[in-house]
């Protein structure tokens, strides 16, 4: 497989202030003159700790954009596409660390979903790291009338990759405007749900989510080290719950088992989200997320169906496209 990447920094305004110079100067020279973080900060009289952090922040800001040409494995896309009724899967290579592997989904997802937005358009999005990440790749433009609706309620931790966070970045980006669930992921009991259900300002948000040209979404697993458990956002007596009741992971906050079916947990009468079920009535809708531990819930919402594209790695390809 042959890659190159294009990292392109914004044009140095011409009153730029020290910090910002200097910031632009490292980005240059490491991404375009392809200098090693070294000679980066020989030239530039720093340490090479502080250009490591500089160029991170070129990458968080959006100052440096990631570009990916690639001739992805043809037949490892056409394998996915035809076993679940896919119109595309984009593939990338499996990073050596598997900490790395969301960041390597986030660049293809935040490709494809950038080259899809067009003007009078409305964009729903879900939350998540990968999610988060795949902001850093898009192209920074003005779209006209455009639309950017958050999927899910907020998040009550772990504010980086809540779901507010995630469209309000994500509708910046193209000069949008954004709609929110004003409401929990997950109201504290059931009779609260229904509650919140009831409101108008809700009822208007999960409408305008039902209605979104195009939806960004990911999978979240059952792990230990999953998000929701790592941020607290479910205890970990929840997931050894999740996991007796056969859940494999969760689509846009709803559990679901092996075969993609929402399952019968408190959980799921607590939940304020667009209910899976109702994205095959979108038009596209994007599935990004891979590694180990997500393969489970991939092939579950796989089954389920109302996926239109994949983007996720060669190894959870592979085991996506065998059998049992």
């Amino acid at each position: 497989m042959k890659s190159t990447a294009q990292a392109t920094p914004t044009t140095l305004p011409t009153a730029a202030a020290p910090d910002e110079d200097l910031l632009v100067r490292a980005a240059w020279a490491y991404y375009v003159e392809g200098l090693t973080q070294g000679e980066v900060a020989a030239r530039l009289g720093l340490n090479r700790v502080r250009v490591n952090r500089m160029l991170a922040q070129a990458r968080e800001s959006g100052l440096v954009q990631i570009r990916i040409n690639t001739s992805h494995p043809i037949a490892a896309a056409r394998a996915l596409e035809n076993r679940y009724g896919l119109d595309r899967a984009v593939i990338v290579p499996t990073p050596d660390d598997p900490y790395r592997t969301p960041n390597a989904i986030a660049v293809a997802a935040g490709a494809e979903l950038s080259r899809r937005i067009v003007d009078n358009m409305s964009v729903g999005v879900g939350w998540g790291r990968t999610l988060q990440l795949s902001l850093q790749s898009m192209e920074r433009r003005m779209v006209s009338n455009l639309s950017v609706v958050s999927l899910l309620g907020g998040l009550t931790r772990g504010s980086v990759m809540n779901a507010y966070e995630t469209a309000s970045r994500l509708a910046g980006i193209y000069g949008a405007t954004c709609l929110y669930i004003a409401g929990p992921a997950f109201a504290d009991t059931p009779e609260t749900q229904r509650i919140l259900l009831q409101q108008s300002i809700v009822r208007d948000a999960l409408d305008q989510a039902r209605s979104v040209d195009i939806a960004l979404i990911s999978v979240g697993s059952t792990t230990v080290d999953a998000s929701m458990a790592e941020l607290g956002i479910i205890s970990d007596t929840d997931r050894l719950a999740l996991v007796k009741a056969g859940a494999v992971g969760d689509i846009c906050a709803h559990w679901i088992d092996a075969e993609g079916r929402t399952i019968d947990h408190p959980l799921n009468h607590r939940v304020i989200a667009l209910n899976p079920d109702e994205l095959a009535g979108i038009g596209t809708v994007i599935l990004a997320s891979g590694g180990s531990d997500k393969i489970p819930v991939l092939r579950a919402a796989m089954r389920r169906g109302g996926i239109n594209v994949l983007v996720t790695d060669e190894k959870t390809a592979e085991a996506l496209d065998s059998d049992d």
